[in-house]
């Protein structure tokens, strides 16, 4: 819940009462206004959104504007983009609303919003699906030419719920935006179904005036998106602007929102989403590594934006392959590997399956590889475009004999980035792939980012062995890395496989002594990296009467709660895992203080089952299965619940 702070009101003059008690109810709100029209302008310190609709209404490209134009202004921003696995569902279906949320504020913005304060719907079914969610008293603006009889019914409605009183707890603003556009474009040449597809750029424009952002970098977007189409760029700019005007002069709207921005360190911002960071993170790897890139990858949901973006990066030498399959994009990236590149491949869970047998084989090899696993709802196809920390089970287990490796997750869209260089850092420096886990709701949501200075990255040593004394399974003696030569080399010739091979010389060898030494020396390397990571950073007391350990896109909620319940004087201790294998050489030493240890999962129990197994430690799990990221609420009362039984 939001709080309020109110200075200088003038409750006499167009602030209807009940509003005013909306405010002080449910925002943070530092002071307000009168603007033209006599219309109360309130700053806010943080709002929810929510844009929601048909497939194919485009609420996925409305959201995503709206988001860049709240971090072009200045503010804390984190997105959560919800679509249909369908390409296409049946119009107007309860199974086909598409929708996108967007919270934004001043400061301390690290999730999507538990509940929406503004929600945009574009026909009944949106309606229904995403009114749950909004907030008593919240705004509610409805797109009211699509309330038609057959829509009602797909939506198994049995009244009009704009007509019926059921939405009587709500503002509810009614306008028809079809029959807006229709009768602004009318002369433009366009269709009526170019017309009609330019009602999600009304919806745009209304909320950019409802929180009085600037339309200067959407009108950049579309003139650039549509700058061989002059006559679709024009029409969408007019409706733009007409949505806008609309808040303006309709009296419809007696209030204004304005969001306080962000007190930014300087430098230069962008909005960013995790599968583009990941991407941006593999390109700079490789030229920190002086290394030529690499990806071998088939597009698979929710990955395959990492594909996309890696290939508009081709005129920059960066290469890449979209492979005929799973097992082919893997192969193709160890090749790269042996051939001397930085070499990456990226899926997601049922993709993941597919590479097991390939990881083994790297892991054989001992060659640096980096994979990104986009985690979704499983098992099987599952939920294509739902999030779930799925796959750390795989990741840990997931192949036959001993074949160890360590398994990174990146905890926020930005921290996609880092994790990704820190994934190349340590497969470079220990001959090993390395699993970076992050998910469908970081790869596709989106933060404000501060673009790093590449000076300050540091370089990523690479040892090239070049000398005559070659042998490929000569180790160096810290990391216990094996040596990495260019096949072609002269000299250098050598042979490696899926084979094992006895040590050191890299000759096929099936002794059992040389087996168990190859497998121990394999699983001690993976071990030694424990020291070339940084210790676990507690958060909290340590004399708290519960610990939180969270890991990968649990974070924002496990903080935000966190941050709500300390700020109450309540005792509590948290620590997030970026590092799942080998853990923080300090984590066991942390876990021995503390009685009662609470671990957030959007699965069953993985990590808290790997914790238990290492530390022998109980821990108190709680599971969310649904395809959504946790509320900073839930987490909230599964705290409260467990300190009230002590």
């Amino acid at each position: 819940m939001l709080t309020l702070i109110f200075e200088n009101i003038d409750f006499t003059k167009n602030i209807f009462f009940e509003k005013f008690i909306y405010l002080i109810s449910n925002f943070k709100f530092v002071y307000s206004r009168m603007s033209k029209m006599e219309r109360e302008v309130v700053y806010l310190e943080d709002v929810t959104i929510r844009f929601a609709g048909d497939s194919g209404d485009g609420m996925q490209l409305t959201g995503s504007r709206f988001s860049d134009t709240t971090a072009f202004v200045g503010t804390d921003v984190s997105t959560f983009p919800d679509y249909p696995s369908e390409i296409r569902a049946p119009e107007g279906t309860l199974y086909g609303v598409s929708a996108y949320q967007i919270h934004f504020g001043s400061k301390g913005v690290y999730t999507p919003g538990d509940q929406i304060d503004v929600l945009v719907a574009m026909n009944p079914a949106s309606l229904k699906v995403n009114l749950p969610f909004l907030r008593k008293r919240g705004i509610l603006i409805v797109n009211t030419a699509n309330f038609t009889e057959k829509n009602l019914k797909l939506a198994k409605y049995e009244t009009n719920p704009l007509e019926d009183g059921s939405l009587k707890d709500y503002q509810v603003f009614k306008i028809n935006f079809n029959e807006i556009v229709n009768e602004l474009l009318k002369d433009s040449g366009l269709t009526p179904k170019q017309i009609e597809r330019t009602k999600n750029i009304f919806a745009l424009g209304l909320a950019y005036w409802l929180f009085d952002l600037p339309l200067k970098s959407t009108e950049e977007w579309i003139l650039k998106k549509f700058g061989k189409r002059p006559q679709i760029a024009q029409a969408n700019l007019k409706v733009l602007r007409a949505g806008y005007e609309y808040g303006e002069t309709n009296e419809l709207f007696a209030i204004r929102y304005k969001i306080v921005p962000k007190k930014l360190e300087p430098g230069v911002y962008r909005n960013i989403t995790g599968n583009e960071a990941v991407a941006l993170g593999l390109v700079v790897a490789a030229e920190k590594a002086k290394l030529p890139l690499f990806l071998g990858s088939y597009p698979i949901t929710p990955a395959s934006e990492i594909l996309h973006f890696i290939s508009s990066y081709k005129p920059y030498g960066v290469l890449h392959l979209q492979a005929e399959d799973e097992i082919g994009g893997i192969t193709s990236a160890i090749g790269a590997a042996y051939g001397g590149a930085l070499a990456a491949t990226s899926t997601s869970g049922p993709g993941l399956s597919l590479k097991v047998e390939a990881l083994g084989l790297a892991v054989i090899l001992e060659l640096p590889l980096v994979v990104i696993d986009v985690q979704r709802a499983g098992p099987s196809t599952g939920m294509p475009t739902k999030m779930e920390q799925a796959d750390l089970f795989i990741a840990m287990f997931g192949r036959h004999g001993e074949a160890p490796l360590p398994i990174l997750a990146a905890s926020t869209p930005t921290d996609c980035f880092d994790m990704t260089l820190e994934a190349a850092r340590i497969a470079i420096k220990y001959m090993t792939p390395v699993i970076l886990l992050t998910d469908g709701y970081l790869g596709q949501s989106s933060e404000e980012w501060k673009i790093p200075d590449l000076n300050s990255i540091p370089e990523i040593p690479v040892k090239i062995y070049t000398e005559p004394d070659y042998l490929p399974y000569k180790r160096d003696p810290v990391t216990l890395a094996r040596l990495w030569a260019l096949p072609g080399t002269p000299g250098l010739e050598h042979r490696i496989g899926g084979l094992e091979k006895e040590d050191i010389t890299g000759i096929v060898s099936q002794d059992p002594l040389n087996h168990q030494r190859m497998v121990e020396l394999r699983a001690e390397k993976i071990k030694r990296v424990q020291q070339d990571i940084p210790d676990v950073e507690l958060l909290g007391s340590e004399d708290a009467d519960l610990l939180i350990i969270g890991w990968g896109s649990t974070y924002g909620a496990i903080k935000a709660a966190f941050d709500r319940l300390t700020e109450k004087g309540i005792k509590l201790a948290y620590v997030h895992l970026k590092y799942l294998n080998p853990f923080p050489k300090n984590l066991g030493s942390i876990i021995e203080k503390f009685d009662k240890i609470l671990v957030p999962e959007n699965n069953l129990g993985q990590l808290a089952f790997i914790l238990q197994g290492t530390y022998l430690k109980p821990v108190i799990g709680l599971h969310k299965i649904q395809g959504r990221i946790f509320l900073s609420s839930e987490i909230e009362n599964k705290i409260l619940e467990i300190l009230k039984q002590k």
